[in-house]
């Protein structure tokens, strides 16, 4: 028997054995896109100079089939962006265990400074953030567009679990 990165073990070596906990709960390509396109918060993870993790919560949209957000050009997650462009975001929702899933997407955060595509990113998150049309947050958005840069993120790695996949105990 041989054993995974986390050693748990795995199916005899060149055979099938016993199907692991997170193969039961990855979720498919399409699965993980529709989890994508139906939530708007992320929890962002940039690198500070010290090298600790910085952590926030901002809102998405998807661009391409790849996560898009903005930010202020003086914010300190845009600072860490332009020394370290490396990033993890989490999407996630579930209140109990067997509700859980999630999408962690792991890459590289390319910057858009084109001032058109960053109000095109602003455009599409006050759509969906502010709950009011594209038309009424129009000014707003084109004057904060101005002292923003916007972020597609390029995944390298991405790692999803969906637990109502696995069966819940009866009691």
């Amino acid at each position: 028997m041989s054993t995974d990165d986390a050693g748990q073990a795995g199916p005899p070596e060149g055979g099938r054995g016993p199907t692991r906990h997170r193969d039961r709960v990855t979720m498919t390509a399409a699965e993980q896109a529709a989890l994508l396109a139906d939530s708007h918060k992320l929890q962002l993870a940039t690198i500070n100079r010290d090298g600790t993790p910085h952590l926030v919560t901002m809102y998405y949209v998807m661009r391409g089939g790849q996560i898009a957000f903005w930010t202020y050009r003086s914010a300190q997650k845009a600072r860490n962006l332009a020394r370290d462009p490396r990033v993890t975001c989490l999407v996630e929702t579930g209140d109990e265990y067997f509700e859980l899933r999630g999408v962690q997407v792991a890459g590289v955060a390319r910057c858009i400074e084109d001032p058109a595509q960053v109000l095109e990113i602003g455009r599409a998150l006050a759509a969906v953030t502010a709950g009011l049309s594209a038309d009424a947050l129009e000014e707003y958005t084109t004057h904060t567009a101005r002292k923003r840069v916007g972020y597609v993120v390029e995944p390298r790695r991405v790692i999803s679990w969906d637990f109502r996949k696995l069966a819940r105990p009866d009691g």
